[in-house]
């Protein structure tokens, strides 16, 4: 995994993007050059992490956890862990996080997919977002490694899921 750098660090970064591309790009690390760092609202960085864990969901992964990791760690708030199907999904999520992020103001500070796609993460540094196959998510178990971290409800109010095809193949029927 790449090494993370805390908020104010990632100031400093910009001037030695150019010279540490080569080696990001060995190790997959693919960092936005076009990413401005700057502080960001709290109040916009839970909402962007809720609507990114709903969109997880509606991209049909399963088992999402949003976790508040505010008062424990300086390097990120909130962070999305969810399972996924296949490479070809869990990259296709990927995309659809990192536009759901231009929304919101963000841009992928770094993404990083393993050789087989069996661990796909996107770093808006306010949020980031693990998406597993499931047996790396249980070889990693990053939810225990946050236990104590509190978690977020990012389901609809209205309890009505979604999918992005928009087929409503998930409706209950009554």
């Amino acid at each position: 995994m790449p090494t993370r750098r805390t908020k104010d660090q990632t100031a400093d970064a910009e001037p030695r993007q150019a010279e540490t591309s080569a080696r990001a790009e060995a190790t997959q690390l693919a960092p936005s050059a076009t990413a401005p760092i700057v502080a960001s609202d709290p109040a916009v960085a839970r909402e962007f992490a809720i609507e990114a864990a709903r969109m997880v969901k509606d991209d049909k992964c399963d088992d999402v956890v949003l976790l508040d990791v505010r008062a424990l760690s300086q390097v990120t708030d909130y962070i999305v862990v969810a399972s996924g199907t296949s490479a070809r999904q869990m990259k296709s999520i990927l995309e659809h996080v990192e536009e759901l992020g231009q929304k919101y103001g963000y841009r992928a500070f770094a993404s990083s997919v393993d050789e087989n796609a069996s661990w796909i993460l996107v770093d808006f540094i306010d949020l980031v977002v693990h998406l597993f196959e499931p047996n790396t998510r249980a070889h990693y178990d990053l939810e225990m490694l946050w236990g104590d971290a509190d978690r977020v409800e990012w389901e609809r109010p209205d309890q009505q899921t979604r999918d992005r095809a928009g087929l409503g193949a998930d409706k209950k029927s009554r």
